[in-house]
């Protein structure tokens, strides 16, 4: 199948108000995790760097602390700006992983959520050393969906496996304990807490078009994809509704 939108900076520009309004969040742990082992306070700078839409930066923003959202996708950055201008400590940064644009050594905390598998990790690493403050800290974290716990996932894994453009290639999971160790600066501590989302139809459906790698209307393959998905829904939907479920990763060290 075709990439239609091969630049990590640009694929998602057309699923921007579905990323908004059916990626799922964080679980409190996690924000509970930083402010306990990386010592996330009110007084603390943090970069949130591929920020997207903001959904991690709204809750790195619950600590009270000033958060650069660093995203290089207009659309995205601009859907962050709507929802979290009115916040204190949200600052909105036109920048990339591999040039933040933020002075050196002016960052207690370095975060990547749900885009760390997208990033130039040679260069990223540079800036992100770059930007930390001495003894600064960093946090990669992700929502890694379950593939096989219920029928229905298997059954939505399956439907992603067969339509969706670069789905293998571009999965969290592709990220492994090597491309972690050679990334972080010492020993890095990995962390999971269990997440879900419980949606209806046409959450679940746009929960699947926010996915970059999923035919968008008109696109080849999109209607015979949304076929199969209304058909696995119900198949599996209990009172209207399905589940799925995340282990949410926090890999964190320096």
């Amino acid at each position: 199948m075709t990439d239609f939108s091969p630049s990590p900076e640009t694929r998602f520009s057309n699923r921007v108000e579905n990323y908004v309004r059916y990626r799922p969040g964080y679980p409190p742990e996690v924000l509970e995790l930083l402010c306990r082992e990386a010592g996330l306070t009110e007084a603390s700078l943090v970069a949130d760097v591929g920020s997207g839409t903001g959904i991690s930066t709204d809750l790195l923003l619950k600590s009270g602390a000033v958060v650069y959202a660093v995203e290089p996708n207009l659309e995205m950055r601009q859907a962050a700006e709507r929802l979290l201008t009115g916040h204190r400590g949200f600052r909105s940064v036109a920048g990339s992983a591999q040039a933040t644009t933020l002075p050196g050594s002016s960052v207690d905390l370095t975060t990547a959520a749900q885009a760390f598998h997208w990033f130039n990790q040679p260069g990223t690493r540079a800036e992100f050393s770059r930007i930390l403050k001495p003894g600064g800290r960093l946090a990669l974290i992700w929502n890694e969906r379950r593939m096989d716990s219920t029928p229905f996932l298997r059954a939505y894994e399956k439907l992603l496996l067969n339509y969706a453009t670069d789905y293998a290639a571009v999965r969290h999971e592709n990220t492994g304990a090597e491309a972690l160790a050679g990334f972080f600066i010492g020993p890095c501590l990995t962390h999971s807490f269990y997440n879900e989302q419980r949606l209806d139809y046409e959450s679940l459906k746009g929960r699947l078009l926010s996915s970059s790698c999923a035919p968008a209307e008109g696109q080849p393959g999109h209607e015979s994809m949304i076929a199969e998905l209304r058909r696995i829904f119900e198949l599996c939907q209990e009172n209207g509704t399905v589940v799925i479920e995340y282990d949410t990763k926090v890999h964190l060290g320096r």
